[in-house]
């Protein structure tokens, strides 16, 4: 598609939704928001349209994509479930879990897609909006974060709109995220065992009540299988300082519960706020006139365990 100078703005209405659809059908790149973060959405079943998304983000090509599916029937044309991943589907979805899953043969996907894996990694997303717009496109949406490859991820339109600018033909203009950080990724391996490649708002312990403990595998430490899983990423742009109790001279400091700081993640230690806000603070971070950033300790627990995975690949 011939890109405009500013991406078109869209209500999260019905008109909306129809305009995106167009653009999608028509091979073009929409910014939509989920229930995690903003995703940018081509249709996955066309290479040159995936080819956008890696030519917009300035992604790498060996990094796959998830592909986001209207229901189970959806994804199992693209993958094969066995009995643990429909129980996780059923668990979990509409949600924040994505699925690496060995792909089918004769799934419609883009090659690039995969990036040359024999898996393929699916989530079923619940905000209204994605829901909607999967409903009328008819076709799964390949959609990694509507931001520039290894930036900060965009929990609302002003995020996309500055990260991308005409890169993107169209935001729909959801609000702001209400989870903030992206999906978990949970790889079902041949043997029975299962690896979490991302930790994110499902938590080892949700899993583990479905799955049970004793075929947790140990994490890998083979090449990227997953979207989030580069050495440095989610980055402001600036040196970023971890369990800081108080600023240095020429840091922005993110704060958490005790620790005060120019913002805060939360006020009240919670760690689902901490969550919610973190890209926001992340942003505020990389604008302010401060040379480096610094970020209060995080408990690494329940979902602090993706805020300091998040905050590491930052900090890289």
């Amino acid at each position: 598609m011939t890109r405009n100078s500013l991406p078109e703005m869209l209500a999260p209405d019905t008109s909306g939704i129809a305009r995106a659809t167009e653009i999608l059908a028509a091979g073009g790149l929409v910014a939509v928001p989920t229930e995690t973060v903003y995703g940018l959405a081509a249709r996955a079943d066309s290479d040159a349209a995936v080819a956008a998304i890696y030519r917009a983000k300035g992604r790498p090509d060996f990094n796959p994509l998830i592909v986001h599916v209207p229901d189970l029937a959806a994804a199992e044309a693209l993958a094969h479930f066995d009995d643990r991943a429909r129980r996780l589907a059923g668990a979990f979805w509409p949600g924040a879990l994505t699925l690496v899953l060995p792909r089918r043969a004769d799934a419609r996907l883009a090659a690039a897609v995969t990036a040359g894996l024999p898996t393929v990694a699916l989530r079923c997303p619940a905000h209204r909006v994605m829901k909607d717009l999967l409903g009328a496109a008819g076709f799964a949406l390949a959609a990694p974060s509507a931001n520039q490859s290894g930036a900060v991820s965009p929990t609302s339109a002003a995020h996309v709109a500055a990260s991308l600018g005409a890169r993107v033909d169209a935001i729909i203009d959801g609000g702001e995220c209400l989870t903030g950080i992206e999906s978990t990724i949970l790889a079902l391996r041949a043997d029975g065992n299962w690896e979490i490649l991302r930790p994110g708002p499902i938590t080892k312990d949700h899993i583990s009540e479905v799955l049970g403990t004793e075929n947790e595998a140990v994490t890998s430490a083979g090449g990227v299988e997953a979207p989030g899983q580069l050495a440095s990423h989610y980055a402001p742009g600036k040196p970023v300082r971890l369990d800081a109790k108080e600023a240095r001279p020429g840091e922005f400091l993110i704060g958490f519960d005790e620790v005060a700081g120019q913002v805060s993640l939360s006020l009240a230690g919670d760690l689902a706020e901490a969550a919610s806000r973190l890209y926001a603070c992340l942003h505020l971070a990389a604008q302010a006139s401060e040379q480096r950033v610094a970020v209060a300790p995080i408990p690494d627990e329940g979902i602090g365990a993706a805020i300091n995975d998040r905050l590491r690949r930052a900090a890289a």
